[in-house]
Parts: structure tokens; C-alpha cells; sequence
């Protein structure tokens, strides 16, 4: 071995010894000396971006000045964070709270899904101090676990009262076929009758098995970026045979500026939002005169997207524009059975708006038709464009999951 090798392999032995000399004196101080309460940098905004960007939960991260300088795709989506500010005033003072003594809290809220909308929220959430300029806000979503036990009470009040009616219907039908064997033409009208007792009581079923998903907000874990105006062309190609079939006209209006249709996205789910116009659609038809029209229309007001359903029918008495979003409950009974409605099309629509943060509403008069109005928050600009909030100097990253423009199909302008 010459000289210089044994120089050098001794060096490099040397340097090893030191690195393990001095990892084994940080473990040991590690050993006495207690953690930072998260054990992350806050000045390593690399990092924090990149462990929130994985999160499934909605994580926030607020400077000295109360300003979110990052957060994950789910606290956007669910409407924790708008314009890099936390929207909840009671996440707000649980923070305060945090960075006055440095304690970690943890605290389960009530909050509202939307700024708009009777849609509730429950959450648990964990606010730690983040280094000595940060707060950190982990926010996990607790309602569905709150609202099981309600919407499985409900499931079986709802069963035992509304299947007594077909169940009973088709009990009896079946005895006439019996008693008519020997005349083919009763056999034939009783058996069309229980074809259609038997399609009611499937789609009764169905619905009611959305309504309890619905309540439970199920198919909301995961929002993306919907388009209104898509939603409404769906909707109303799907019910474009039943109103030729009733001589009804139904006229979407996309609500353009010079030739430009405004963009109108917000997060959710498309088809429970497809589900809901839809209904809101079927339903104007349904009350509707023959030779009348339909109008829909996409809007947008500020922040909010809408949808108007106006029909030209026989209206609403006041004393039942109270009530007619209660499951089961029928302005006019005849008629609904006549159109095979089973009283739970409004419910749906209720807790689809609910469950997005909006709301629907409804103006009628008795004689003058009626305008159903769902109302949902908008999705942020910059989420849309790819890009989540950043403070000045920040270099912006693209948001996971969302890609830029993906199933948008809007002008975003500035």
C-alpha cells in the first residue's frame, strides 16, 4: 500500500469516527431534551408544503398576522380557507388561544358547511404552535360518524311508514289476480297495475337509500371541481322526454356576457348536483299545465353560482312553502301519485345543496308558477388555476389532486 492511500484511507476513517461521534451526541441530548411540540421546521416551507399536500385531513398553517401561508387541498375544498384567510371565527380563537400560552388544544366545533345555507359541519380539530412564528390547525371532519345514529333511526321510521302503502297495494292486487284467473282481461289490468305499484316501490326504496347517504355526506369526502353550467345541460337532457311527453318546453339559459358564458364552478360532487337540478326540473314538470315552458337559468352573484328552476304551474300555497322540503311531505297527494312522485325529490335537494355548503329556496304564489333557486359557494380562482394562496416572495406550488382546468371547462379571467 502506497503512501498517499494509506493517507487517505485514514482520513476518510477519521472522518466517519467524527460523524458517528457527534450523531451519537445528538441522540443522547435527544434523549433529555424535550421535542418542539410538532417537530417541524416552520421556517422550511418546502417541507411543511410538501407533508400537507399528502394529508387527507385539512391542515393550516397561519403566520404572526393571522394569515394562512399554507394549507391542504382538503381545507380549501371544504370551505376552512378562502383568499389565505380561515373563514371559521371559532378555529380563529382556538388558535389565539395556542399562540398566547403554547398549548396544544384540541376542541370538536359546530360550524357551518358554507356562508350561505343551513348545511352544519362538525369537526374535531388540533392546533399546535408550529416553531415560534406559526400555528398549525389539523381539522378532521367528525359529522358523518355524528349523524349515523339519526340517519339510521330515520331509515327505519321512514321504511314502516311510507312501504306500507305499495306493499299493501301489491298484497291486494296479487288476491284480485287470484280471484280473476278465469278473465284474462282483469288478470291483464291488475298485472299492468302491479307493474307500476312495483316500479314506485323500487324507486321509493332508491331514494331513500340516497337521502340516508345524503345525510350521512358520504359522497362529498372527496369535492372537485364541478361546472354549473355542465350540470345544468345534464339535467335537463334528462328530462327532456318527460316534458315532450306532458307538451312542456323546457329553455336553458347559460347566463352569457358578450357571446361568453361566466365561469360558475364549485366543489362537490357533479352527479349529486345533476341529481338535485334534475329533480328540481322533473318536479316543474310534473306541476306543470300542458303547452307551458320551463326556464332554467346558470347565474352567478359575488361568490355564489345559482340555478333557477321557474315553471309556470299551479304555484304553492304559503301555508306549504314551509314545509314542502320535508321528506314524505306532498303539496298535493292525487297528483304526486299520478306522477309516480314519492315525496322525497325536494328532500334530496335539500341535503345536496346542504352538504355543499348553499341552499335552495323557492318563491311561488298560488296560480303564478314557482322559481326553485339553488345557491352554492364558488370555488376559488387560484385553486381552479392550479395554484394554492401564497404570501408575497412564496414560491406558489400546484395543488395535488386538482390539475389546472381539469373538468372545468371555464374562462377564468382576472
Amino acid at each position: 500500500m502506497t503512501t498517499t492511500l494509506a493517507a487517505l484511507l485514514g482520513g476518510a476513517l477519521g472522518l466517519l469516527l467524527g460523524a458517528a461521534a457527534v450523531l451519537a451526541a445528538r441522540w443522547s441530548e435527544g434523549r433529555h431534551v424535550a421535542p418542539s411540540p410538532i417537530g417541524v421546521d416552520a421556517t422550511a416551507p418546502g417541507t411543511v408544503a410538501d407533508v400537507l399536500a399528502v394529508l387527507r385531513s385539512s391542515g393550516i398553517i397561519l403566520d404572526a398576522e393571522e394569515r394562512v401561508v399554507n394549507t391542504s387541498p382538503p381545507a380549501v375544498a371544504h370551505g376552512l380557507v378562502r383568499d389565505r384567510q380561515l373563514v371559521h371565527d371559532q378555529l380563529l380563537q382556538l388558535s389565539r388561544q395556542v399562540r398566547r400560552d403554547g398549548e396544544i388544544r384540541e376542541a370538536e366545533l359546530d360550524l357551518p358547511r358554507g356562508p350561505i345555507g343551513h348545511g352544519r359541519l362538525t369537526v374535531g380539530a388540533r392546533v399546535a404552535p408550529l416553531g415560534s412564528e406559526h400555528v398549525l390547525l389539523l381539522v378532521e371532519d367528525l359529522t358523518r360518524a355524528k349523524q349515523v345514529e339519526e340517519v339510521r333511526r330515520d331509515f327505519v321510521e321512514n321504511v314502516s311508514h311510507e312501504l306500507k302503502t305499495p306493499v299493501g297495494g301489491l298484497a291486494l292486487l296479487a288476491e284480485a289476480v287470484l280471484d280473476a284467473h278465469d278473465d284474462p282481461d282483469a288478470v291483464q289490468r291488475f298485472a299492468a297495475r302491479m307493474k307500476v305499484e312495483s316500479s314506485r316501490l323500487t324507486r321509493l326504496v332508491q331514494e331513500i337509500v340516497d337521502l340516508s347517504r345524503l345525510q350521512t355526506a358520504e359522497t362529498v369526502e372527496q369535492p372537485r371541481p364541478v361546472n354549473l353550467h355542465e350540470v345544468a345541460t345534464d339535467a335537463v337532457e334528462q328530462t327532456r322526454l318527460l316534458a315532450e311527453s306532458r307538451s312542456i318546453s323546457v329553455e336553458l339559459d347559460h347566463g352569457t356576457v358578450d357571446g361568453h358564458r361566466l365561469p360558475c364552478v364549485v366543489y362537490g360532487d357533479r352527479e349529486l348536483l345533476t341529481t338535485a337540478v334534475r329533480n328540481l326540473v322533473t318536479n316543474a314538470v310534473n306541476y306543470s299545465e300542458k303547452d307551458t315552458r320551463v326556464q332554467v337559468s346558470v347565474t352567478r352573484a359575488a361568490d355564489l353560482g345559482r340555478v333557477r328552476v321557474t315553471d309556470e304551474g299551479c304555484g304553492i300555497a304559503r301555508a306549504d312553502l314551509a314545509r314542502i322540503f320535508e321528506r314524505f311531505y306532498r303539496v298535493d297527494p292525487a297528483r304526486s301519485r299520478s306522477t309516480g312522485g314519492t315525496g322525497l325529490g325536494l328532500a334530496i335537494v335539500k341535503h345536496v345543496c346542504a352538504n355543499h355548503g348553499g341552499e335552495v329556496t323557492v318563491d311561488s304564489e298560488p296560480g303564478r308558477g314557482s322559481t326553485f333557486t339553488v345557491r352554492l359557494p364558488l370555488a376559488p380562482a387560484d385553486a381552479l388555476a392550479g395554484r394554492r394562496p401564497a404570501p408575497p416572495g412564496v414560491r406558489t406550488r400546484a395543488v395535488p389532486g386538482i390539475p389546472a382546468g381539469e373538468d372545468v371547462h371555464v374562462e377564468v379571467r382576472p
